[in-house]
């Protein structure tokens, strides 16, 4: 069997550059606003994960399976539909935190919001440290 390749790694793209290649100019703003509430909640410098993923901190999981990798504990994509944000799955605070979040719709690991301005910031602070939180105990 073929060793799994990781796909989504930390790389030493700039941040600055891959949010200034944003073609939309209120999502490159949602995508600095963001930056500044990562950086800050999470208290991790943002890195480049893949291509397109800004992520904050890092940690090693391996699940039952055998498979392993590491991920950013938290972070986002200012994408073209949608921004993504990625927090912990199998978290049950956040299944709550989401019930005060604002206009969002999620899937199994992201959150998908439209703009910076449908959603409670307050709440995406929780979401941030919650996440952290949970994953750093789940994976020491």
């Amino acid at each position: 069997m073929a060793e799994y390749e990781q796909k989504t790694k930390e790389t030493d793209q700039s941040v600055i550059e891959f949010i200034e290649s944003v073609d939309s100019a209120k999502k490159r703003e949602d995508a600095y606003k963001l930056l500044k509430i990562f950086e800050e909640t999470s208290g991790f410098e943002a890195k480049m994960w893949g291509p397109s993923i800004i992520g904050f901190g890092s940690y090693h999981y391996k699940y039952e399976s055998g498979h392993e990798g590491d991920a950013p504990l938290v972070g986002y994509s200012p994408r073209k539909a949608k921004i993504s944000l990625y927090f912990a799955t199998g978290d049950s605070a956040r299944e709550k935190l989401l019930e005060r979040f604002g206009k969002h719709t999620s899937g199994k690991a992201c959150v998908y919001i439209n703009k910076l301005a449908d959603v409670n910031e307050d709440v995406l602070k929780e979401l941030i440290t919650d996440s952290i939180f949970f994953l750093q105990k789940m994976y020491p």
